[in-house]
């Protein structure tokens, strides 16, 4: 079965039904729709086959080490919900599929973007796009914006720092706690960064303040850099020197990134290689074989 895109514009859809799930239901959802759109050979999935996707090391954060009865629970809630279906017909294995095109009442960019971040939390948006670039076709981030401004508007999407260079975005299904403590930890990290320099450099105790912390999920191209205390090595004089400096730390965070994406895409590979073979294992014991 694939993963069907819900009715053309034009056609009767029902309202949105989605509300705030906790994080093992959310790690769920979100395992439901990566599979169907990269593995859909896969999919539906069996309950042992989502248990070990919520459990993978790679593009999961957090790290998450559920049982087998945690899975079955969340997909009970999930299915009460209406955003997760069992699906008959496929032998004697329960296979499960999501509705979540119509639970949320997105497209397909849209439900690729929100799986991202169902399944790694808050991001920049040059981390977003590069990630649900998987699932779906996102060349750069002039492709992504409208996508988010789109996702923003049915309060599906909710940002965390201000838009620009290293703008954060977080999805809105986090419980309520959750909300206010992820709101708090941004905005306490744009607060301790301060404001940007726009003239000469502050002298006495405020030129040695501690840097204020990064913000969490950027890349090492899109972290505000926090002022630091006077090197006592000579500057590079105003000029064609800083603007290639800092050329080269993006560039080099940009591919450090795309290394990282890498190595998490040929983890998948393998987590699915694994997961095939027990299938097909399963399969020739089911058929005697």
């Amino acid at each position: 079965m694939s993963d069907a895109p819900p009715p053309p514009a034009g056609e009767e859809q029902a309202e949105p039904r989605w509300q705030p799930v906790g994080p093992i239901d959310r790690r769920v959802a979100g395992v439901l729709v990566e599979k169907a759109k990269t593995t859909p050979d896969g999919y539906p999935m069996t309950l042992n086959a989502i248990r070990t996707a919520c459990n993978q090391k790679s593009n999961r954060a957090p790290l998450m080490q559920l049982e087998a009865e945690d899975v079955e629970e969340s997909l009970e809630r999930l299915r009460g919900l209406g955003a997760v279906g069992l699906i008959e017909g496929y032998g004697r294995v329960p296979k499960y599929r999501h509705y979540l095109y119509k639970w949320l009442g997105v497209e397909a960019v849209e439900l690729a973007v929100i799986a991202e971040l169902l399944l790694r939390g808050a991001q920049t948006e040059g981390e977003l796009r590069g990630r649900a670039a998987r699932m779906e076709p996102i060349r750069d981030l002039s492709e992504l914006r409208p996508v988010l401004a789109s996702l923003k508007s049915k309060g599906l999407v909710v940002p965390l720092t201000p838009e620009g260079r290293g703008h954060v975005v977080a999805h809105a299904l986090n419980l309520p706690n959750e909300s206010e403590r992820l709101r708090a930890e941004y905005q306490h990290g744009s607060a301790a960064a301060g404001p940007p320099a726009t003239g000469p450099a502050p002298s006495g105790p405020a030129a040695t303040a501690e840097p204020g912390p990064a913000v969490p999920g950027a890349s090492a191209a899109e972290a505000p850099v926090p002022p630091t205390a006077p090197s006592p090595t000579p500057t590079a004089p105003t000029g064609i020197e800083p603007q290639v400096a800092e050329s080269f730390r993006r560039d080099l965070g940009e591919l450090r990134q795309q290394i990282k994406q890498l190595r998490a895409d040929l983890d998948d590979l393998a987590t699915e290689q694994r997961r095939l073979g027990d299938d097909v294992r399963n399969l020739k014991d089911a058929l005697g074989g």
